[in-house]
């Protein structure tokens, strides 16, 4: 996840719209597959995987960042949580790579080194941010390499040596608002962020249009802010 956002939304962040609205969207993107033991990749605070441990049966988290000052081992509904810099042969069996592949020069090699670690079977669960056309001062602030289409990332995974499960975009209801504001801002790539803290109101609206989508996430493939894309290792 973004550091840089954390550091925006502080103790807030798993009440903010998007955030809780992105956590719940994982949960259903992985229903299922019952994971016992997490991998993390460009984790953060591990507040996706830490999520995981809190709503799920899985066991164990193990969160990887090379932003990790030192490696340190805590807990998470009682159950253990390793962050590490760098990591071996792991039986980790379900990867989260939570928008990650979009800050780095060579997504597939990053896929591939991560697949390496894992055993035959394991479960890759991907996140990128949508649509080139929606490119602003928010992706610069945060670093962003670039922005993807379904399809695209789709074609990341494959060309890694994965099998793609089922793709989808997320954040479809809001898509329209944050589009007209993008396009109406194209021209500004001054880095900044456009995530905000908001009010009671205005959050509980946002939330429950992207609670009201979740019916239909597993279908959508025409229009998201977010892609997510459920892989396998073959």
């Amino acid at each position: 996840m973004d550091l840089k956002e954390e550091d925006i939304l502080g103790a807030d962040i798993a009440r903010h719209w998007y955030y809780s609205s992105k956590a719940a969207a994982l949960r259903r993107a992985v229903a299922g597959l019952r994971p016992r033991h997490l991998l993390d990749v460009g984790a953060g605070s591990g507040f996706f995987s830490r999520h995981l441990l809190a709503e799920t049966a899985a066991e164990s988290a193990l969160c990887v960042d090379i932003g990790y000052p030192a490696d340190r081992d805590d807990s998470a509904a009682g159950k253990p949580v390793r962050y590490r810099r760098d990591i071996g042969p792991t039986d980790c069996d379900l990867v989260l790579m939570m928008d990650v592949l979009e800050h780095v020069d060579d997504d597939r090699s990053l896929v591939r080194h991560y697949a390496d670690r894992v055993p035959v079977g394991a479960h890759f669960l991907v996140t990128v941010p949508a649509f080139s056309f929606l490119w602003s001062g928010h992706d610069v602030f945060l670093e962003h390499k670039r922005r993807y289409r379904l399809r695209e990332i789709e074609a990341v995974l494959r060309d890694a040596g994965l099998e793609i499960v089922r793709g989808a975009y997320y954040f479809g209801l809001v898509f329209p608002l944050a589009a007209a504001v993008r396009l109406a801002d194209r021209n500004t790539t001054e880095p900044r962020s456009s995530l905000k803290k908001h009010g009671a109101f205005t959050n509980g609206l946002l939330a429950a249009l992207c609670a009201a989508e979740l019916p239909l996430f597993p279908v959508n493939r025409l229009a998201g802010l977010s892609a997510f894309v459920l892989a396998k290792k073959r």
